[in-house]
């Protein structure tokens, strides 16, 4: 397979259980999640950790499944929210989905949402929770 972009660089043997190699070996197979190389990569989450607004979190969500194939849910617990935890974050399995981004992302969003409060109450309100009855 011939890209003209770069793509992800390996992760060491061992290390993670992506599924890059037997990704770039299946004929057809979605591979626009290679191109998040670790720089780019670090600028999501640097991205992710600085949220203006929830209309912004929502923007993300929609380019990183546009461009990435990444899907991300936001959901409260079906117990009472009390902290950001309250508040889950879930990122879809996704053949060649790192397994350290898998799980940078759900913390870059719980950063933010501790740094503007805000976004944890809309997404409180978009669910109904805060919604007068």
């Amino acid at each position: 397979m011939t890209t003209s972009a770069p793509i992800r660089q390996p992760c060491p043997p061992g290390a993670c259980d992506c599924g890059r190699d037997p990704l770039l070996e299946t004929p057809g197979a979605d591979v626009r999640i290679l191109f998040l190389t670790r720089t780019e990569e670090k600028r999501l989450i640097e991205r992710l950790e600085n949220l203006s607004s929830f209309q912004d979190l929502e923007h993300l969500q929609r380019r990183m499944f546009e461009q990435l194939g990444i899907r991300v849910d936001i959901v409260p617990s079906a117990n009472e929210v009390r902290t950001m935890r309250g508040i889950g974050i879930y990122v879809g399995d996704l053949p060649g989905l790192c397994r350290k981004t898998r799980a940078s992302i759900p913390a870059a969003i719980r950063r933010a949402m501790e740094k503007r409060p805000e976004i944890a109450y809309e997404v409180l309100n978009a669910n109904d929770l805060l919604r007068d009855a």
